[in-house]
Order: C-alpha cells, then sequence, then structure tokens
C-alpha cells in the first residue's frame, strides 16, 4: 500500500483460484483486465473507467466448474485493495450515492466508507446467462467486496427488464459512488466525529 498514491496491490491463490490485482484510486480509468469471464472483464472496464480507478486485474480460476469461486475471489480481493488503498481513511468524503440509468435499467446505489461491512441488494434480475456469467454471482461479487473492504453498500433496482443492462447500471452506479465516497476533501482526519470508523 502507498499512502501518497493511495494504491495496493492484492494477490491471493487458493485450490480454486489466483488473483492478482493492483487498484489505483486516483487514476485515469486505465485497465489490463482478464478474468476468464468475458462479461464481468467487461462490468470491471466499466467500474475502473466510472470510478476514475486504474484497475490491473489477472485471474484464473476452476471456470470448468462454475464462475462462484473466481467471482467471490475477485470481489474479496479487490475487496482487500480498497481497505488497504483507503489506509486510514483520513479525508476522504465517506459517503457516496449515484443514480444511474442504463437505458430501460435504472440503479440507485449508495456506499458508506464505515468501517461495517452491510450490503443490501435490492435488485429484481432474472437468472440467466451472460456468455460465461450467471446473474446471480452479481450480489455475490458485491456481498464478497463489502465484506472485505468494510463498507456499506445499499443497491436498489428501480426499473429495467434486460439483465445486461441492469448489472451494468449497478456496476456503474457503484463506481461512481464509491469515487465520491473515496475522494478527498472531507475537511477532517477521519470523517466520523468519534474518529473511528
Amino acid at each position: 500500500m502507498s499512502q501518497a498514491t493511495r494504491s495496493a496491490s492484492v494477490a491471493r491463490t487458493t485450490k480454486e483460484t489466483a488473483v492478482e490485482l493492483s487498484l489505483v484510486l486516483d487514476g485515469s480509468g486505465s485497465t489490463d483486465i482478464s478474468t476468464g469471464i468475458g462479461f464481468l472483464d467487461h462490468m470491471l472496464e466499466l467500474f475502473a473507467y466510472h470510478g476514475c480507478f486504474d484497475l490491473t486485474l489477472h485471474a484464473k480460476g476452476d471456470l470448468q466448474v462454475d464462475g462462484h469461486h473466481t467471482v467471490e475471489d475477485i470481489g474479496l480481493v479487490l475487496g482487500q485493495a480498497l481497505q488497504e488503498a483507503l489506509a486510514d481513511k483520513a479525508g476522504i468524503r465517506r459517503y457516496g450515492s449515484c443514480l444511474l440509468p442504463m437505458d430501460e435499467a435504472l440503479a440507485l446505489v449508495a456506499v458508506d466508507v464505515s468501517g461495517r461491512p452491510f450490503l443490501v441488494y435490492d435488485a429484481n434480475v432474472a437468472p440467466s446467462r451472460l456468455g460465461d456469467y450467471d446473474t446471480e454471482l452479481t450480489q455475490h461479487f458485491l456481498r464478497s467486496l463489502v465484506t472485505r473492504a468494510a463498507i456499506t453498500v445499499h443497491v436498489r433496482l428501480l426499473s429495467g427488464d434486460d439483465a445486461h443492462h441492469q448489472i451494468e447500471a449497478v456496476f456503474k452506479g457503484l463506481a461512481r459512488a464509491l469515487h465520491e465516497a473515496c475522494s478527498l476533501g472531507g475537511g477532517e482526519a477521519v470523517p466520523s466525529p468519534t474518529r473511528v470508523l
């Protein structure tokens, strides 16, 4: 972790997966992503672009089984990198939200960089496959991310009937809400009256 650049690099290896990830919070949206799941690559590229994060991610998993372990471990590693890059959270805004339209889909995402992991996922996305990606893995990815990053995230999908658009709205909304919450300008050392998040 580098406090000056607010960045982190994390690696995780299990019997099912091997994930290497580097994250720069104050970036330009540049990416180098390869997960073996094309739709997830696309969502993470959009996440980095809309969050102005630089993200390098290479993952290999037991995709011959399914995408579950790969998606889970990517969420865990991204969450850990986010937590490490934020360090003591000095000067961040802490809260962020985004109302994100994607054609007929509309997602509301709100973030609190609170130190308390909690996910509310109110999104009625029909179980289906988008390429090699199972749509129900979106909630699992978010839960893994939230748990390891120790943040609170609320996702409410307000409209939509195209699963691709719905999930894309969620990823873009999350990116923009996180960008706002993690941005500097909070005006105090730690954005909490107790000084502990």
